[in-house]
């Protein structure tokens, strides 16, 4: 499946193992989402009573939801966690936009039977953590961190131990936990933790396996965690698989699962919408004509894939949204975001801005500069990185096995405190210091990544504007 990413023009792959490092592509995804807090206003439907139209604001409604069911029945299990072992190279294709800065610890949560207990462990100052949850709906509702870790007020000890509970849940808790209550039953809990590079991979395996996840009722009777899962799924990726669903098999599938993960309050307008092809929670939709649900499903996908938000940044060539993660009423954006970035984290816990250009100039490579002048560099309240990209979002071989800088390979500023960055192919020779050349292709389309760990505020509000590529005069 071919998608065009949400603000470059190129096709972007989709591939994942089963989403767990798909939120990463969110990089290149400058247009999506809303203020997780502000107000949101509902992306006009077609306005039509025609059956095809409502049928594409159902599947464009519904989207989100059917494809975190298929990625949660493709993990293969629920209340355990799945965690990554091992930093990318660029042999790697399972996903694109991969990031060398954190390892990711996966776990779809069932709260339907009892809250669940997640405990994150005592980290070592400055390592950054963040433990998003997603509703069945893909939106982030809860984000915990190292920058917010939200201690419960009695709690007491360096780790930080939480109780998440689904809707509905009258039951009494621990005041010595804190409680993060989800909108809906299913939820997705996406865990990173900052790795220095190969050297510290032992490091994080150990807090990995240090973190704790399992039902309160296990929690309260001192019952040993459940193991992590360290099994692969198989099968297509989850975006395929929707893709590849007939539309019947989509919306019979949407009616199901709404039926366990309701629509939430402000909805109620688009489900009375859609009410009329008998589309409901656990309902069974009504008889279409042939072709019809068809048609509706390529305008919905047509929508969806081609989909730009105004309110995308575009600074110095730098592509980017301070407002990713939570959609109210959106559902185009939802859904646009769904296709292209699922699992996107608000902006408060990470920045992304990308840029496109070409490496070479018919067949000549090109040399670029990236200038951050004295105290302006990519301001973070964890940390920052730039990172490489071939055209088809794969990372940049090279005899360096450099892949990217500023974090793990940190950058060596100037005698006036600027930084001044080497982008290019060749190595640039012992005048550049190691951290201060970025690899990429000789020839055809690159991109860059910049990523900001807990962002500033004059990163989010634009104060700050990352400084554009400089074109190095052919000798």
């Amino acid at each position: 499946m071919h998608v065009r990413d949400n603000g470059f023009d190129h096709p972007l792959t989709r591939r994942t193992l089963l989403g767990l490092t798909l939120a990463t592509a969110a990089a290149i995804v400058p247009g999506c989402s809303k203020s997780a807090t502000g107000p949101r206003s509902s992306v006009p439907a077609t306005g039509s009573d025609d059956p095809q139209a409502i049928a594409a604001d159902a599947y464009v409604f519904g989207y989100p939801l059917v494809l975190m069911d298929v990625s949660r029945v493709a993990a293969g299990g629920s209340n355990r966690f799945l965690h990554a072992q091992n930093l990318p190279t660029s042999s790697d294709r399972a996903v694109v936009r991969m990031n060398l800065d954190t390892l990711y610890s996966s776990a779809w949560l069932d709260l339907g039977p009892e809250p669940m207990v997640l405990q994150v462990p005592a980290m070592p100052a400055g390592r950054y953590w963040l433990m998003q949850l997603l509703d069945a709906w893909s939106n982030t509702v809860q984000d915990p961190s190292s920058t917010n870790p939200q201690p419960a007020q009695q709690q007491s000890g360096p780790a930080h131990t939480y109780v998440i509970t689904g809707p509905g849940f009258t039951g009494d808790l621990p005041g010595n936990l804190t409680h993060l209550p989800m909108p809906t039953p299913t939820a997705w809990l996406i865990g990173r933790i900052q790795v220095d590079g190969e050297d510290d991979l032992p490091a994080v395996h150990t807090l990995q396996q240090q973190m704790k996840l399992m039902p309160l009722s296990a929690w309260l009777a001192g019952t040993p965690a459940t193991p992590a899962n360290l099994a692969r799924p198989q099968g297509d990726p989850p975006p395929d698989q929707v893709s590849a669903m007939d539309p019947a098999e989509f919306f019979d599938r949407l009616c199901a699962v709404m039926a366990v993960n309701p629509p939430a309050p402000a909805d109620a307008p688009m489900l009375k919408r859609i009410a009329a092809l008998g589309i409901t929670p656990g309902g069974k939709p009504n008889p279409q004509p042939a072709g019809l649900l068809a048609a509706a499903v390529k305008d919905a996908q047509h929508r969806m894939v081609t989909y730009r938000n105004p309110a995308s940044r575009d600074v110095n060539g730098w592509k980017y949204a301070t407002d990713l993660g939570a959609y109210g009423v959106d559902y185009l954006l939802r859904a646009n975001v769904a296709m292209t970035a699922l699992g996107a984290n608000l902006t408060r816990d990470a920045l992304y801005p990308s840029i496109v250009d070409t490496a070479d100039d018919h067949g000549i490579p090109r040399r670029f500069r990236l200038r951050f002048a004295a105290d302006q560099l990519p301001p973070a309240a964890a940390f920052w990185s730039l990172t490489a990209y071939t055209a088809d979002s794969y990372l940049v071989e090279n005899e360096a096995d450099i892949y990217a800088v500023g974090h793990a390979v940190p950058v060596v500023a100037g005698p006036d405190g600027s930084v001044e960055l080497a982008i290019q192919h060749a190595d640039p020779g012992p005048t550049v210091p190691k951290g201060n050349w970025l690899p990429i292709p000789a020839a055809g389309e690159f991109s860059l990544t910049l990523r900001l760990y807990a962002p500033k505020p004059e990163a989010i509000d634009g104060t700050w504007k990352p400084p554009g590529l400089i074109v190095v005069p052919a000798a």
